[in-house]
């Protein structure tokens, strides 16, 4: 039961996302005076709808994305043909025909009067807020995600609170219980408890697991100190950690090994208590630096997404291991029912933290893949609208006449390849999902 109700979750929020990622293309469009005749969440066969002035707003079938259809995304052909007169006509091609069809279908949209309310006649600036306003408004989706998991719920953190306590003394390498002939730990020794929570150790104020482990290092085998809250009340006992060889761990923590492969150690002082891991509120200036690094490696995956899909498919059909950081529909439904069905360590609040970073990494990728350069993709309109302000930039510096629009219409072949593509990447996605699915459980 838990398992579909995160993907209803999932589904919900994907159409939600949707559905504004397209009002950011709706309201600035709108406001600019351009017509629009549809907004649509999915595709497909029309499920509901209603008119609103010029708009007509409503659902299809198919969920798996939307669009807002504005008058005039082509602009009409020029009148004198850059072939010059005289010139030999050309075949009638088969992309020729369905570039003056799909040209004559969006002017058919136009109303006599109305050329001001197309696209096309747009400013380059204008242009641009209305085709990136739909990827910015899942950057700030994934951004308001991401601040709501990290301020109102936390990061899981080890905590200075103890988890457990160790009974003896054991080699860091050692697979056994206790024996009555090992040494008792420093930690049982002195009265510690699991549930204790470390105030400070010789002295020292302790916030975290990582201010204990630095004043156990610090403090080497000598008699300490401690002051611990237990229960509510605040208590002293003395630890006398031991000598005892462990693994050397460096910077990054990760353990250290020489050349022979052999686990490096060395004498270090042993107490024997492990920290308790728990949800740690995070402040607000720590946001910036998570989402930061989530959009860094959204785009590093997007940038290497051709490499990564050839590996798929020789993990789907060949027995490779598979790539876990690309994921179809499919994919992504799984690991939101297993975030909802999985018992955590932190309950409900780690089943909630899963789903919303479910959802700002999805927000992030339909911003990152939006921003690819390539039609009928967000990037490719922004791309063009940029090369029409160039050209026009550079034809004032040559002092020759406006080249108007940027015709997109002569890009419709290369965007159906990139159709095609994009089709094929979504079998393929699909097809690894269910035949070599990623979870969250490693099954």
């Amino acid at each position: 039961m838990m398992f579909w109700l995160g993907v209803l979750v999932l589904v919900i929020g994907l159409l939600i996302s949707i559905a504004l990622h397209e009002v950011g293309h709706l309201l600035p469009a709108k406001r600019f005076g351009v017509k629009v005749s549809q907004y649509m969440v999915g595709f497909g066969k029309t499920l509901w709808s209603t008119r609103r002035g010029d708009t007509e707003y409503g659902f299809k079938a198919i969920p798996l994305g939307g669009y807002v259809r504005m008058v005039g995304m082509y602009p009409p052909a020029r009148a004198v043909s850059e072939a010059g007169p005289g010139a030999a006509p050309t075949r009638k091609k088969f992309f020729s025909s369905v570039m003056e069809d799909a040209r004559a279908e969006a002017l058919s949209e136009v109303q006599p009067g109305e050329e001001r309310r197309t696209f096309w006649a747009l400013s380059v600036p204008k242009k641009l807020v209305v085709m990136f306003g739909g990827p910015f408004v899942n950057l700030v989706i994934a951004f308001v995600l991401l601040a709501v998991a990290l301020m109102g719920i936390g990061l899981p953190q080890l905590t200075s609170t103890v988890g457990t306590v160790s009974q003896c003394v054991l080699p860091y390498d050692a697979d056994r219980e206790c024996a009555s002939a090992d040494p008792v730990a420093p930690a049982t020794a002195a009265g510690l408890e699991p549930g204790d929570q470390v105030l400070s150790w010789g002295g020292t104020p302790v916030e975290d697991w990582a201010d204990l482990q630095a004043a156990i290092r610090a403090g080497g085998a000598e008699p300490v100190d401690v002051e611990v809250s237990r229960g509510g009340e605040d208590l002293t006992v003395t630890v006398t950690p031991t000598m005892t060889d462990r693994p050397v761990v460096d910077a990054e923590g990760f353990v250290e090994t020489d050349e022979a492969g052999n686990v490096v150690t060395a004498p270090a002082p042993f107490v024997g208590v492990a920290p308790e891991a728990a949800l740690v509120r995070q402040p607000i200036s720590a946001v910036p630096a998570v989402f930061g690094d989530a959009l860094g490696q959204t785009f590093g995956i997007i940038l290497t997404l051709p490499q990564r899909l050839v590996s798929i498919a020789s993990s789907t059909f060949g027995g490779q291991e598979r790539d876990p950081n690309v994921i179809g529909l499919i994919g992504v439904g799984r690991i939101a029912g297993e975030a909802a069905a999985t018992d955590t360590d932190f309950g409900f609040a780690g089943n909630a933290l899963l789903m919303l970073q479910i959802l700002a990494s999805l927000n992030l990728a339909l911003f990152a893949f939006n921003m690819i350069p390539l039609l009928p993709l967000d990037g490719g309109h922004i791309a063009g609208a940029l090369w029409e302000g160039a050209r026009r930039r550079i034809a004032r510096w040559r002092e020759r006449p406006d080249p108007g629009p940027v015709d997109t219409v002569r890009l419709l072949p290369l965007t159906y390849v990139v159709f095609v593509v994009l089709i094929g990447m979504s079998l393929l996605l699909a097809i690894a999902d269910i035949v070599d699915p990623i979870s969250l459980t490693g099954g």
